[in-house]
C-alpha cells in the first residue's frame, strides 16, 4: 500500500470500517503492537457508536409503553392491571417472537455488512418482511382471545375483560412491527442508528401529547389511551421505510427485489432459531405477572410487579441497546475474518454494561422507598413495591450481563444452541423454583421472583459465559466468512 493510500485510510472515521484489524493498519501499527488502552479506546468508540442512539432510542420507544403506564395508574387499579397486563404479557408475547425473529438481520445483515457484501443487507430486510408479515398473521388470535385466555390463566374476571378490549385496539401496533423491527436492525447492522433515535424522540414527544390531551382534555379513558398508543409506532415504521426507500441507504437499498422469495426456508430456520432464542427469554418474565395474577390480594401484587416490570425494563433498554451494539460489532468483525477483534469488542461490551448495571443497582438500593411514586399514590401498591426492590435491584445487576453474552450469540450465529439453553434454565428449572417458592414455601410474589431469577437468569448467564470463554474466535470467524460467501451465491 502506498503512504498516500495509508494517509486516506487513517482519516476515515473508525466506524466507516467494520474490522478493528483495518482500522489499525490502516494508521500503520500493527495488531500486537497497539496499547490495550488504545485499543479498548478505539473498540469503546466503536461500541458506543451504536450503542448511545440504540439506547437513546430503545428508552424513548419503551417510554411510550411506561408513560401510557404511568397515565392509566392515576385512572385507578384496574385501569392500571389492564393496561400493564395488556403491554406487558399480550403485547410482550408479540413482541417477543417477533423482535426475536427480527434479530436475524443481527447475524445476516452484521456479517454481510463487515464482507462489504452490501448489496445482501436490502434482499435480507425483504426477506424479513415476509416472514415478520406471514407470523403477524398467525398471532392475530392472541388478541382476539386476550379475554378468554387470560381468565384461563387465572386472572381477575374484571381485569381479563378491560385486557381483552385494550388488546383489541393494539392490533395495529401489532403490524408495525413487522416493518420496525427488521427496519432498525437494517440500519444499525450499518451503524446509521442516529436516525432511529430523531424518528424516536419526535414520536415520544408526539405521544406524550396525545395521551395527555385524551385523558385529561377529551376524556376518553383507557381506550382512548389504547388507541393513541398505535400512532407514534406506525410513524416510526413509516418514516424509517421513507429514509431507506428515499436515498438514505443507496450501496445497500436498490429497491423491491424478487430475489427476496428465494432462500426464505434458510432464512426463516434461522429467523425462527433467533425468535424462539428471544422470546424464552422475554415471556419468561411476563410468565412472572401471569403467575402473580393468582396469588391472594391480585390487583395489588400485579400492580406492583406491573411497576417493578416497568422500572427493570426502562432499564433494561440500555443492555439491550449493548446487545444490539454486541451483535453488531462481533458480526462485522466475524465477516471480516477478525476473530481476535470480535473476542475483544465482546469484552469490552459485557465490562461496559456490568459497570453501568451496577451503578443503577446502587442507585435503587438507595432510592427503594420512592421507586413507584410516578405509577401510583396507592400506598398499598407503594408499601409492595418498596418490599420488592432489592429483587429488582439484583434483577437489574444480572441484566447488564445476559444481554451482552446474548448480543455475542446472535452476532456469532448460536441462536439456536442458546435456546435450549433458554429453555432448560428458564423453563425446566427457575419456572418450577418459582412455583415452589411462591406456593409451596408459601413466599408470595417474592418467592416466584426470586425463584425464576436464580433459578433461571443466573444460571443461563453462567453457562453463556463459559461458552463465551471458550469459543475459538479464529475458528468462528473462517465460519462466518464462508457463510457469507454461501448466501450471497459467490
Amino acid at each position: 500500500m502506498s503512504s498516500n493510500g495509508s494517509a486516506e485510510e487513517a482519516k476515515i472515521p473508525l466506524l466507516d470500517y467494520a474490522s478493528t484489524k483495518e482500522i489499525i493498519q490502516g494508521g500503520r501499527r500493527d495488531e500486537d503492537e497497539i496499547k490495550i488502552q488504545d485499543k479498548v479506546w478505539i473498540e469503546s468508540k466503536k461500541l458506543w457508536r451504536v450503542a448511545g442512539p440504540a439506547v437513546f432510542s430503545r428508552i424513548a420507544s419503551f417510554s411510550m409503553f411506561v408513560i401510557t403506564q404511568a397515565f392509566a395508574g392515576h385512572l385507578g387499579d384496574l385501569e392500571l392491571a389492564a393496561i400493564s397486563i395488556s403491554t406487558n404479557v399480550i403485547l410482550g408475547f408479540d413482541v417477543g417472537l417477533m423482535l426475536g425473529m427480527a434479530s436475524a438481520l443481527e447475524t445476516l445483515c452484521g456479517q454481510a455488512f463487515g464482507a462489504k457484501d452490501y448489496r445482501m443487507l436490502g434482499i435480507y430486510l425483504q426477506r424479513s418482511f415476509i416472514v415478520l408479515f406471514i407470523v403477524s398473521l398467525l398471532l392475530l388470535p392472541v388478541f382476539f382471545l386476550a379475554s378468554p385466555l387470560l381468565k384461563l390463566l387465572g386472572q381477575p374476571a374484571d381485569v381479563a375483560e378491560l385486557c381483552g378490549t385494550v388488546s383489541m385496539c393494539l392490533i395495529p401496533l401489532h403490524f408495525s412491527f413487522v416493518f420496525q423491527f427488521p427496519l432498525q436492525r437494517f440500519l444499525q447492522s450499518q451503524l446509521k442508528n442516529i436516525v432511529i433515535a430523531w424518528v424516536s424522540l419526535g414520536t415520544l414527544i408526539l405521544h406524550v401529547l396525545l395521551t395527555w390531551l385524551i385523558i385529561y382534555k377529551f376524556q376518553l379513558g383507557i381506550i382512548g389511551t389504547a388507541l393513541s398508543m398505535n400512532i407514534p409506532w406506525v410513524i416510526i415504521a413509516i418514516a424509517l421505510f421513507i429514509y431507506i426507500s428515499c436515498g438514505g441507504c443507496p450501496q445497500t437499498w436498490n429497491g423491491f427485489s424478487i430475489e427476496a422469495f428465494s432462500g426464505l426456508w434458510e432464512f426463516l430456520k434461522l429467523s425462527a432459531s433467533s425468535g424462539v432464542m428471544l422470546c424464552l427469554e422475554n415471556w419468561y418474565y411476563r410468565i412472572l405477572i401471569v403467575m402473580t395474577g393468582n396469588l391472594e390480594n391480585a390487583k395489588i401484587a400485579v400492580d406492583a410487579l406491573s411497576i417493578c416490570m416497568s422500572i427493570n425494563g426502562w432499564e433494561l433498554m440500555i443492555p439491550l441497546a449493548f446487545f444490539a451494539a454486541t451483535g453488531v460489532r462481533v458480526s462485522n468483525e466475524l465477516g471480516a475474518g477478525n476473530g481476535k477483534g470480535a473476542k475483544f469488542a465482546t469484552i469490552v461490551a459485557v465490562t461496559t454494561s456490568t459497570m453501568i448495571g451496577l451503578m443503577f443497582w446502587l442507585l435503587i438500593m438507595i432510592f427503594h422507598n420512592e421507586l413507584a411514586l410516578i405509577f401510583t399514590s396507592s400506598e398499598e401498591v407503594l408499601a409492595a413495591v418498596n418490599k420488592l426492590s432489592i429483587l429488582l435491584a439484583f434483577t437489574i445487576l444480572l441484566n447488564s450481563v445476559q444481554p451482552i453474552l446474548s448480543g455475542v450469540a446472535v452476532g456469532s450465529g448460536w441462536q439456536s444452541y442458546v435456546a435450549y439453553i433458554n429453555l432448560g434454565c428458564y423453563y425446566l428449572i427457575g419456572l418450577p423454583l418459582g412455583i415452589a417458592m411462591g406456593w409451596i414455601f408459601d413466599q408470595g410474589v417474592m418467592g416466584i421472583w426470586a425463584g425464576m431469577i436464580f433459578g433461571g437468569t443466573f444460571i443461563q448467564t453462567l453457562i453463556l459465559a463459559f461458552i463465551t470463554i471458550r469459543c475459538d474466535w479464529e475458528k468462528e470467524a473462517e465460519k462466518a466468512v464462508v457463510h457469507v460467501k454461501q448466501r450471497s451465491g459467490r
